[in-house]
């Protein structure tokens, strides 16, 4: 039974793909054994066939590899995606001072008839907060360490075509200086700071009340969909948000994150325990833990 903060947040429900990534990306020691993931996937109603299967298709993907018998970690086609994931901690630390000028993407001479492609562009532009000021003309404000050039390393990381113009902009006219302004909005991100942050809180003030199961399952949702506000935030700068509130939101979902994570240890330690009793009355290797 779900608590009802967690039922008013927009979470996403794991598949045994995203679900073994993200235990993997964040797991300690960098690595996990099969025990430990079908254990997890049980909190999830993730059958232990659907996780051997997704196991060996991420290990032929080369996305997952094994370290030892029955243990794996990421394979090298998912190490960036793991330092990816692994940036959202740091990612305010990238906003400098904003001195009045846009970094822009034109994408008017770019096709539009494979889906695949425009779904992997407008990816990368809404990930690194772009919108759109004209047609096939995308800004955000130029306040990121890196400047265009580590702009444009990124967007190209994200599948974004080489053939976008990524290029300095500033002096616009006045109506589209103030459309420029504006862009953003809509989002209502001091709303939704307070707001999430308000609802991670209650959830710790209440977790003691939740059996060990259900705390697991919702720490690792919350934080799941915090983590995701957090990724895809436009890191705007003042005036276009407050920065007080988007740091004290961050800093939030930090302290959220590092008291899942040791919900989570406290999980696969007693699950190796358990695996290395089963193994010492068995003489063999199990994962039928229960």
């Amino acid at each position: 039974m779900e608590s009802h903060i967690v039922k008013e947040c927009n979470y996403q429900w794991p598949a045994a793909r995203s679900l073994i990534l993200r235990l993997l990306t964040v797991a300690n020691h960098e690595t996990l054994s099969i025990a430990e993931i079908i254990r997890a996937g049980r909190l999830f109603a993730i059958k232990e066939n659907n996780i051997r299967v997704t196991m060996a298709r991420l290990t032929q993907a080369e996305l997952v590899e094994a370290v030892d018998a029955a243990v794996y970690r990421l394979g090298p086609k998912a190490k960036k995606l793991g330092a990816d994931v692994a940036a959202w901690e740091h990612a305010d630390k990238r906003v400098i001072a904003w001195e009045g000028s846009w970094i822009a993407v034109t994408t008017g001479g770019l096709p539009r008839s494979d889906r695949k492609i425009l779904r992997a562009r407008t990816r990368a532009l809404s990930l690194l907060g772009f919108r759109e000021l004209d047609a096939g003309l995308y800004i955000r404000p130029n306040n990121l360490s890196g400047g265009v050039e580590g702009i444009r390393a990124r967007l190209l990381d994200l599948q974004l075509e080489p053939e976008a113009a990524v290029f300095q902009a500033s002096r616009f006219d006045k109506d589209r200086q103030k459309k420029s302004l504006g862009l953003w909005a809509q989002m209502q991100l001091e709303a939704h700071y307070e707001k999430v942050s308000k609802q991670l809180s209650d959830w710790q003030k209440t977790q003691h009340s939740l059996d060990n199961e259900t705390a697991l399952r919702e720490a690792y949702l919350l934080g799941d969909f915090a983590i995701r506000n957090v990724v895809f935030d436009p890191l705007l700068p003042a005036p276009l948000v407050d920065e007080a509130a988007r740091q004290h939101f961050f800093d939030t979902v930090r302290q959220f994150n590092a008291q899942g994570r040791e919900l989570w240890y406290a999980f696969f330690t007693q699950t190796s325990e358990l695996t290395m009793d089963k193994k010492n009355d068995s003489g063999a290797y199990s994962v039928n833990i229960s």
